[in-house]
């Protein structure tokens, strides 16, 4: 079903029962459709649906004025989400790069991450580098794989190019790791008690 926008329903109310609020949010309670349409006329306000899938569905009593700031407030609010989601960062270096830059670009990235931004590697195979750039995309994920995934693996996008995009995990998929490094952990100590009891 079309979700429709926020805004005055008019006189088209499916209901005969609603549960009816004021203009300043306070409930009138439940009444009959005519009675609310009657209240809308009386108060020239507007009657505006505001929770559906409840019963009886809650309609409003708004101004004009209310009607057009509410719809002002969500149109930012989508705004935000759709922007928050998109924001991605770029970095980009050869595969000779020494230890410790590697290191402050792999900590850039983890902060990144933290703040839910999808971040774009881009890595050149240096001639005189005998670091193979995918095992950088693999130490990198390796720092940073208690919070991000690949959103799309490592492939080179030309001769001597590789590229990948990181992204924070779900709760879901953080969940599956922690349980999986645990297992991990106690996988190794149960070794090396087994070693000191055979020696």
């Amino acid at each position: 079903k079309q979700k429709t926008a926020f805004g005055s329903v008019g006189q088209r109310i499916p209901y005969r029962i609603l549960h009816v609020l004021n203009q300043d949010g306070e409930s009138l309670g439940n009444m009959h459709r005519a009675d609310a349409l009657r209240l809308m006329d009386q108060h020239g306000l507007k009657l505006v649906l505001l929770r559906e899938n409840v019963d009886p569905p809650v309609y409003r009593l708004m101004t004009g004025q209310q009607i057009h700031e509410e719809q002002l407030k969500r149109a930012e609010k989508k705004k935000a989400s759709s922007k928050a989601g998109l924001v991605q960062k770029e970095l980009s270096f050869s595969s000779a790069i020494a230890k410790n830059d590697l290191e402050t670009k792999t900590k850039q990235i983890a902060h990144w991450i933290e703040k839910k931004y999808h971040v774009k590697v881009t890595v050149r195979q240096a001639k005189d580098s005998n670091t193979d750039m995918f095992i950088l995309f693999d130490r990198i994920l390796e720092t940073v794989s208690d919070k991000a995934t690949y959103l799309s693996k490592p492939k080179a996008i030309k001769e001597g190019t590789g590229t990948c995009i990181l992204r924070h995990m779900s709760d879901k998929e953080l969940q599956a790791h922690q349980k999986a490094e645990k297992q991990k952990n106690s996988a190794v100590n149960k070794d090396g008690n087994e070693d000191q009891k055979s020696s």
